[in-house]
């Protein structure tokens, strides 16, 4: 099954870029629509971005459009999380997930994901 792991995370200062990965150990032969979520301490898991199966649709939350990006391998089960303009408020732990390879499409809602990695801890530095 998939198996989503992520990689990329570290402690940047204010401004910096950072970028985040995120690659199907399970070695899996499908090709799953992927989101990234974040969670703060103590508080609910937050939608970040998303991207269908085919890589033509991406979603954003609406506070983090036009500084991170999403997009994805078209010949592997893998995406990236470009974050630009990094601040001190994202810092989280980011979490990547796939949907069931029966939706082409991404959606917003953490509870439309079956796979779950286990995190990467991003930390700005102010």
């Amino acid at each position: 099954q998939v198996q989503p792991v992520e990689s990329g995370g570290g402690v940047v200062q204010a401004g910096d870029s950072l970028r985040l990965s995120c690659a199907d150990s399970g070695r899996t032969s499908t090709v799953n629509s992927m989101g990234w979520f974040r969670q703060f301490p103590g508080k609910e898991r937050e939608f970040v971005a998303s991207i269908s199966s085919n890589g033509r649709s991406a979603d954003y939350a609406d506070s983090l459009k036009g500084r991170f990006a999403i997009f994805r391998d078209g010949r592997e089960n893998t995406v990236y999380l470009q974050m630009n303009s990094l601040k001190p408020e994202d810092t989280a732990v980011y979490i990547c997930a796939a949907r069931s390879s029966r939706y082409v499409y991404s959606s917003r809602r953490s509870s439309d994901y079956t796979y779950w990695g286990q995190g990467t801890q991003v930390t700005v530095s102010s």
